[in-house]
């Protein structure tokens, strides 16, 4: 179990602090609960006060003493109600202010009226993709611990390697790999930043379970009723079908996100044909991707590919087609930068972040998800377990 050290919490806030003055910003406020871990070390039901210049105040309802005791900031402060929260920060000498930055991409329209009416008249902007640039490059600490993730991911689908057999349904065998990740560390919960994007840290799904859902991924699954449609169903696992492993694994606040197929049998021509395809995408994807490249550049690249395959109809989804092929990773599954057409933002060093070149039929969904490591050569896969079909 890491706590973020102090040394780490002052270069995050110091970077949003610097991008809060070219901005004209006197300070934020922050409420989520991932972007509280990352700035303070700690998930409270708090409030972060970041000034554009001086020290970040962090103000707890519920629980002081966990704060303290988990965050490394040295001004942790009780309050007892949202009123509170202005009169605090008055007597360390802020306020009142001209601009406020909230996570407006998250935060609900009533708690924002309230804050219009508590911090009036100041202007309250959207930071959340201030906040987000900053979290999208990682430190030597973060990669630290993306690093043991990588090692716990492995264990884990050499688990299903050995568990995987015909006549277990999908529940049962998500069930024990639950059972199995939490024994070696898994949170058993996933951050997802999306509105209603709601999510299992399971993905397992088996030969004709490849229905659409309403979750923002190339396939969805029956899932186990109408009130969370998506994923894993009852569905018996049977031979000659692909089996398709899609996990996160989530230690000490941070994931990764990996997909591979396995198959008791041999799988029917085109899916196999398929899934070499999904392969050669990615290959040619790990070798254009350097820094300074533009994230477009590799979704325009994939989808060329694609398109020139039989198969391109069944490229990211079918009958639904995502419109990106990779997203960036770290605390939340859907950080940036998003891989996809028109996204401009050029790799950089310390950036993490999968690719998932899928294909998906009646019958199955082949393909691959790697999570890669931006270094100053290019990619570093993080996600090294065997990428052909797996026969059992």
């Amino acid at each position: 179990m890491r706590y973020t050290p102090k040394s780490e919490l002052d270069s995050r806030i110091a970077k949003l602090q610097e991008i809060l003055r070219k901005n004209g910003i006197d300070g934020a406020i922050l409420i989520q609960n991932a972007d509280l871990f990352y700035f303070t070390g700690t998930i409270q039901r708090s409030h972060l006060f970041i000034p554009s210049e001086g020290q970040p105040v962090l103000l707890v309802k519920k629980n002081l003493e966990r704060a303290k005791f988990e965050s490394r900031l040295d001004n942790i402060i009780g309050v007892n109600s949202l009123r509170e929260v202005s009169t605090v920060l008055q007597s360390y000498g802020y306020g009142p202010f001209k601009t406020l930055g909230f996570e407006l991409d998250v935060l609900p329209a009533n708690q924002y009226l309230r804050y219009q009416k508590l911090f009036a008249p100041a202007e309250i902007v959207d930071i959340s993709m201030f906040i987000r640039s900053v979290r999208m490059v990682k430190s030597p600490y973060e990669i630290e611990i993306l690093k043991d993730v990588a090692k716990l991911h492995q264990e884990v689908y050499f688990f299903v390697k050995d568990n995987l057999r015909e006549g277990i349904s999908e529940l049962e065998l998500s069930a024990m790999i639950a059972a199995y990740s939490r024994r070696k560390g898994h949170s058993g919960f996933m951050r997802v930043r999306g509105f209603n994007e709601d999510l299992f840290y399971i993905h397992l799904l088996s030969g004709n379970n490849t229905q659409p859902s309403y979750f923002d991924g190339s396939v969805g699954g029956k899932g186990v009723g109408p009130a969370f449609a998506q994923g894993s169903c009852n569905k018996v696992i049977g031979k000659n079908e692909p089996v398709l492993f899609d996990f996160d694994f989530v230690f000490d606040g941070y994931m990764l996100d990996q997909t591979r197929v396995f198959c008791i049998g041999k799988l029917a021509d085109h899916l196999t044909r398929a899934h070499g395809v999904a392969l050669n995408i990615l290959k040619e994807m790990e070798k254009m991707a350097k820094p300074g490249v533009p994230c477009g550049k590799l979704y325009d690249r994939a989808m060329e590919l694609a398109g020139e395959s039989p198969f391109a109809g069944h490229f990211l989804g079918f009958p639904d087609h995502v419109s990106f092929i990779g997203h960036g990773i770290g605390i939340e599954l859907d950080e940036p930068p998003i891989i996809a057409r028109g996204f401009d933002t050029p790799l950089e060093e310390g950036m993490v972040f999968a690719l998932e070149p899928k294909f998906v039929f009646p019958d199955g969904v082949v393909g691959v998800e790697n999570t890669y490591l931006v270094t100053k050569d290019g990619l570093e896969n993080m996600t090294v377990f065997e990428e052909d079909i797996i026969y059992l």
